[in-house]
């Protein structure tokens, strides 16, 4: 089960998610933090953010929408208050970073590069540039290319784009990612979506549109996977929608190199576990010496 994902070395391909599984202490207490692959926390910019006024999070049929705004406690606020503790695990840490222009992005990543227990790097580009207008830097080719290399030049870490699944191909996109200098690509960041309450005709949430997220995105996410992993050499982490071990399985037959447990963990923390132990089984089952062995192996 061991596999080694752009240098950082994982006991299982199974992680969790950011923004689901908080910075680490909520779920000690439920889940063997020692048993993950890796811990990707929520998000951090470089100074604390309150993130959208409330109500900023709906279950619907299929997933759960949120709004949240990328709240955090900023780079400082991360390092002194949550390091300390995620370094008691042996498990790799992996900080989920966003900022509101360039400059931003390319700050936090090196103010991170020489905290202790660093194991890599998430870049959110589904931000939006406030210089450019709001555009997400995530669904234009250039700007995308653009700050990855920007940030590459700032940090030493592995570097991993979390690339936004609204765009036509997402191929073009993995690819640009890993000409700019980028060690592996996560994806799919979740859905654009919106809900509105037909008895006073107002979005339900404070911030009109949030991101959808669980089983609803998860064929969307296979075939998302699929496209990047043909498209790019570096290796590729797939979420979307997990919620058993089949449902990882689907991603790294498609061609992930690892996967991550998102949603699903609101529901029931465990699922990362179960997702870990029902992986090992089946390559058991079926007669596979490793994980990497079944990566890309689907059928034509």
């Amino acid at each position: 089960m061991c596999v080694d994902i752009a240098g950082i070395k994982m006991k299982n391909p199974v992680m969790v998610a950011s923004g689901t599984f908080g910075y680490g202490p909520e779920y000690a207490d439920l889940v063997d933090i020692n048993r993950l692959g890796a811990i990707v926390v929520k998000g951090i910019c470089l100074d604390r953010w309150d993130g959208n006024n409330v109500p900023r999070m709906i279950e619907v049929r299929g997933g759960l929408i949120n709004a949240i705004g990328l709240q955090g406690p900023g780079v400082d606020g991360f390092v002194e208050s949550y390091m300390p503790f995620l370094r008691q695990f042996d498990t790799p840490v992996i900080v989920n970073i966003w900022g509101r222009d360039e400059n931003e992005y390319e700050e936090v990543a090196a103010r991170f590069d020489d905290v202790e227990g660093m194991g890599g790097l998430e870049l959110n580009i589904s931000c939006p540039n406030v210089k450019e207008g709001g555009i997400a830097f995530g669904t234009d080719l250039a700007m995308a290319a653009d700050l990855i290399g920007r940030v590459r030049k700032r940090t030493s870490l592995p570097l991993i784009p979390k690339l936004a699944p609204n765009v036509p191909q997402v191929g073009l996109f993995a690819k640009a990612a890993e000409d700019a200098g980028a060690d592996a690509v996560s994806l799919i960041n979740t859905l654009p979506a919106m809900v509105i309450d037909v008895e006073t005709r107002r979005p339900v949430l404070t911030n009109r549109v949030g991101g959808l997220s669980g089983p609803a995105v998860h064929p969307v996410a296979v075939k998302q996977v699929w496209e990047a992993a043909q498209a790019v050499s570096i290796p590729v982490i797939g979420m979307g929608g997990i919620e058993t071990a089949e449902d990882a399985l689907e991603f790294i037959i498609a061609g992930a190199a690892a996967v991550a447990v998102g949603t699903a963990n609101f529901t029931d923390p465990t699922t990362v576990i179960n997702v870990i132990d029902g992986m090992a089984a089946y390559l058991q089952r079926h007669g596979f010496a490793s994980a990497d062995e079944l990566v890309g192996s689907i059928c034509e």
